[in-house]
């Protein structure tokens, strides 16, 4: 099967990258003992539809007066509409923590521990709370966003690429590498953009030589490379294959 690889910057060591700001500014931690964190911790309040059904018999008056899809498993109190069954149901439905922590209601320093001591992938980010569209309209406004406007990850090419094996016959060490690269998640730095920009005109012309397939194939992909190149030269950040 033949997989895919693709080309990233990394962004939040760019001081030009518009979400920059928006990834570093974390707005909640995932945590085992959420309760503990008291009126921070997030929750939901519900209970199954076959018990709300105990308590109002009428079913089908209690969906109308609260615009409730038949199909539902359970009633949760923030989605009904008429007071008085939000007031009968909150006394005896349950609170069930997420395990999100609010760090906006925490102090500066338990807020600072929770984010320092969870992995990146138990944190959300005001990019995050960004909606699909919202992200695609800042990606297209970034100076940073290499790939055609859409963003600052893109793809290399087919994981059985030959211009790797062609950046190896005509000396471009750090195209070469792409493959092994991938293989050990290796960070490539503004140093090897610098190599990697002097690779291109290399390529270009080694292309030409090699032929026009090798041109209409590859030609797409040595632009990629050369764009990740000059961002990384300029921005000092690193960028990796994967």
């Amino acid at each position: 099967m033949i997989v895919g690889i693709s080309i990233a910057i990394c962004e939040t060591e760019c001081e030009n990258a518009l979400c920059r700001p928006l990834k570093e500014n974390v707005l909640m931690v995932l945590v085992k003992d959420a309760e503990k964190y008291g009126d921070a911790a997030e929750y939901e309040i519900f209970m199954a539809k076959d018990d709300v059904e105990k308590v109002f018999p009428d079913w089908e008056g209690f969906a109308e007066r609260n615009k409730v899809n038949e199909n539902v498993c359970d009633i949760y109190l923030n989605h009904l509409k008429d007071p008085s069954d939000r007031a009968a149901l909150e006394k005896i439905m349950r609170r069930s923590y997420t395990g999100w922590v609010d760090l906006s209601k925490l102090n500066a320093d338990d807020a600072k521990k929770l984010i320092t001591g969870s992995p990146p992938e138990n944190r959300q980010t005001e990019w995050d709370m960004l909606s699909f569209d919202e992200m695609g309209d800042m990606c297209a406004m970034c100076k940073l966003s290499w790939d055609k406007g859409k963003g600052c990850v893109g793809s290399f090419g087919p994981d059985n690429s030959a211009l790797p094996a062609i950046a190896e016959k005509y000396g471009c060490t750090v195209t070469a590498s792409i493959p092994e690269g991938v293989r050990s998640n290796r960070a490539y730095t503004k140093d090897d953009a610098l190599k990697l920009s002097k690779e291109v005109s290399v390529l270009r012309n080694a292309l030409e030589k090699e032929g026009k397939l090798a041109v209409r194939r590859y030609s797409g992909a040595v632009d990629r490379l050369d764009a990740v190149a000059k961002i990384s030269a300029v921005e000092g950040c690193r960028f990796w294959f994967f």
